[in-house]
């Protein structure tokens, strides 16, 4: 450390006594929200006059320990950082979110989720303390053995029972290199069994499987994608140029072999999105050599996406071409794994959009979360589809379906971008009287919104 260099926990206590300092100036009967530069969340919200909490202090590493494998960190320090912060030390948190903006805070309040989830779970289940700011402008330090009703209940409360200041979580040992094999399937039932069946033995044909997911293009071209850490040296590929990471996934053989830096595997959705940057033009070969590297980002992209939403630019452009304006489908929902293929036949059939994401998870251990009911020992499947559709005759009506059909199957459906259900279905869903009662003991001047408002009523 330089001399001039300011020590990090005293960088974290000066934005802890910044961050007190902006609550207490909100007005009481005003809301309180977090000032944040940059969001993952996907639904428009009520525009407020009120100046939000100030968090700039609450975004580095306050400490990594590589002999106990913890991470202390501010709550609004992104994933980006921490895995800056976390390899020279052969080190990763359990589960490193797809894009690089995600922050701890928001992975645990919002539910986070990557390819080790089939083996440890959600982000959540990795912290062992953090410190909350609850609505009532307390500092609590919520654990498994210290205030257990906040910690179980903070996982997809998204805000509304407090913010993330500071999270020690737990981290994993890494090599530095991932062997990646792409498997090609023409059926979809085939591919849940599969998927299956490594998520129950943590290997495939003899060969052990660190990270888990899938790509489905059609009914008849789907993949499971299986890496396996590797200290050998060799070749890798590089997907933060011209080449595109989901293309790569694509073949007509039974198997493709790919290998990537642990760094390069942990971020290769980061680069286009996913695949969402195609929307922007930023995968046509021409615009792309154009495009400045240090743009191909989601971070970029998710900027852009608010300036569309902000000026709808997209449903200027449909009337102008004579088309209606789109509904917007941005989702995540968990199914259960043995229903996870009708709801794959019954999501080609019915939304017109693809590709889409697969991601196993199973919970980590007994551990229940009540916001977010997911059942130990059960394993379910992450569905991502992020897109548009033609607007139906009522609102959301795409999406109404998708969480109809989500409820039917007993699954789950993620609250980061828009949702249609009613008070009762909500509570039945989302904590119901366990929530009711968490807020009342933590937020009792209902500071915070609560959670229907801020999900459904987009406030």
């Amino acid at each position: 450390m330089s001399a001039h260099a300011i020590d990090p926990g005293t960088a974290y206590a000066a934005g802890v006594e910044r961050l007190l300092e902006s609550y207490r100036a909100v007005p009481p009967t005003a809301s309180v929200r977090l000032a944040k530069p940059t969001s993952n969340l996907f639904r428009v919200r009520a525009k407020t006059n009120v100046r939000g909490l100030e968090t700039s202090g609450l975004t580095g590493v306050i400490a990594i320990d590589p002999g106990a494998r913890t991470a202390d960190v501010g709550g609004m320090c992104t994933y980006e950082d921490l895995v800056a912060a976390t390899l020279p030390h052969g080190l990763a948190p359990l589960v490193v979110p797809q894009l690089k903006t995600i922050t701890l805070g928001g992975a645990v309040t919002g539910l986070g989720i990557e390819s080790t989830s089939f083996r440890n779970g959600l982000p959540h289940e990795s912290v062992r303390e953090s410190v909350i700011l609850t609505g009532a402008g307390q500092l609590v330090t919520a654990s498994p053995t210290e205030h257990e009703d906040l910690y179980r209940a903070f996982p997809n409360s998204y805000g509304t029972l407090g913010y993330a200041v500071r999270l020690c979580i737990e981290l994993e040992p890494v090599l530095p290199f991932v062997a990646l094999r792409h498997l090609r399937f023409h059926s979809l039932t085939e591919l849940v069994a599969a998927m299956d069946r490594i998520i129950q033995t943590g290997a495939s044909d003899g060969t052990r499987v660190d990270y888990l997911d899938g790509v489905v293009f059609s009914a008849e071209e789907s993949y499971l994608c299986l890496g396996t850490q590797t200290a050998t040296p060799g070749p890798v590929s590089d997907y933060t140029g011209r080449k595109i990471y989901y293309r790569s996934i694509q073949h007509d053989g039974p198997a493709r072999h790919d290998r990537l830096t642990i760094h390069d595997y942990l971020w290769r959705w980061d680069t286009d999105w996913f695949w969402c940057s195609e929307a922007f033009g930023a995968q046509r070969p021409g615009i792309r050599r154009l495009w400045p590297r240090r743009y191909r980002r989601s971070s970029f992209y998710s900027t852009l996406m608010r300036y569309e939403q902000r000026f709808r630019i997209g449903d200027r452009l449909e009337r102008l071409g004579g088309r209606p304006p789109r509904e917007r489908v941005v989702q995540d929902v968990e199914v259960p794994i043995e229903r996870s293929a009708e709801f794959l036949d019954w999501f080609l059939n019915t939304v017109p959009i693809a590709p889409i994401w697969l991601c196993p998870l199973r919970l980590r251990g007994e551990s229940t979360w009540p916001l977010y009911p997911l059942r130990p020992q059960r394993s379910y499947l992450n569905v991502g589809f992020w897109s548009t559709v033609p607007v139906g005759t009522t609102e959301g009506q795409t999406n109404r379906l998708i969480e109809r059909k989500v409820s039917e199957l007993h699954g789950h459906k993620s609250l980061y971008s828009d949702s249609y259900y009613s008070p009762e279905e909500f509570a039945e869903l989302y904590g119901g009287d366990t929530y009711r009662d968490v807020k009342n003991r933590y937020d009792p001047d209902s500071r915070l919104l609560n959670l229907y408002a801020k999900a459904v009523q987009r406030r």
